[in-house]
């Protein structure tokens, strides 16, 4: 979704995620100065158990659901039980997120440092082995199936309800969609991936059951994404734009429905077209058997 090039003063930064910037813009053979609604972009430091584990770069919006996705998605954690939040602090130098998690569990976060930097584009930068980045998540549920028409509806939705795109034009969203494909839950980030674990907590602490339903994301599907809806027992990943070939491969191993090229005229599934009536429809049509 673009931005409004002139949003009203009133409105901007009206959003929590966005800030206030001057401007010199030029139009045509005009100039004039004003303010621009601008995403904010901070660090956001994670320290668990009082050592600090790594500091990504991210929206200061939905922080809570940031360190309940982050901490589920990277197998920190395997039960939103495990984890509780101490503080969310701000400051002029970014954010920190101090969480307390099982003695057991932090002893083996020990074994899996990050160095202290996370870039926005990548929540695996920064990994210190080749172990601790191709971890492989497990197998994920049979899953809600769903039609074709659902994920249509939940595409259209999506474009409605992301206000901080709407406003600045720099972030990416990450919905939660039940079968029929209604949005019960979307969040925004800077980060593709930090917009994934915002809504992977947010699920978590609405106790909704990631199983019966699916996710839709404004960006590629990158390895990390479909390792993280995995890990997070989302079933079915559909991202607007393409797949990389890891993540089709972990998507297959970890039989997770990886959807590319999510649009209004149509989708390109890669893994397990099982859960998508249509096609599972169309594979029973050419081989005589039941879907």
């Amino acid at each position: 979704m673009i931005a409004n090039p002139n949003p009203p003063a009133a409105d901007i930064a009206a959003e929590p995620g966005a800030v206030r910037r001057q401007v010199r813009r030029r139009r045509g053979d005009r100039c004039e100065d004003g303010l621009d609604a601008i995403a904010a972009e901070v660090p956001v430091s994670l320290i668990y158990n009082d050592t600090p584990f790594a500091v990504m770069m991210a929206t200061p919006a939905d922080l809570e659901d940031f360190a309940r996705g982050f901490s589920l998605s990277e197998a920190i954690v395997a039960d939103p039980a495990e984890l509780r939040i101490e503080a969310v602090a701000h400051g002029l130098d970014g954010a920190q997120l101090r969480l307390r998690i099982p003695e057991p569990r932090a002893q083996a976060l020990a074994h899996r440092r990050r160095s202290l930097e996370g870039r926005s584009g990548c929540g695996v930068c920064g990994s210190e082995s080749v172990d601790a980045l191709l971890r492989v998540p497990p197998q994920v549920g049979a899953g809600a199936a769903i039609a074709g028409a659902a994920l249509a509806r939940a595409l259209r939705e999506l474009r409605a309800q992301q206000p901080l795109n709407a406003l600045t034009g720099a972030t990416h969203a990450a919905a939660w969609a039940g079968r029929d494909g209604r949005i019960a839950l979307v969040r925004e980030d800077v980060g593709r991936h930090n917009a994934l674990d915002k809504l992977i907590g947010a699920l978590a602490a609405a106790g909704v059951d990631p199983s019966q339903g699916f996710a839709v994301v404004t960006s590629r599907a990158s390895y990390e994404m479909a390792m993280k809806a995995a890990q997070a027992g989302i079933p079915l990943l559909a991202a607007m734009s393409a797949p990389t070939a890891l993540a089709i491969a972990l998507a297959d191993s970890a039989r997770l429905t990886l959807i590319g090229f999510a649009r209004d005229d149509g989708y390109a599934v890669y893994t397990h077209p099982r859960r998508l009536l249509d096609d599972a429809r169309a594979d029973a049509d050419a081989t005589g058997t039941p879907p």
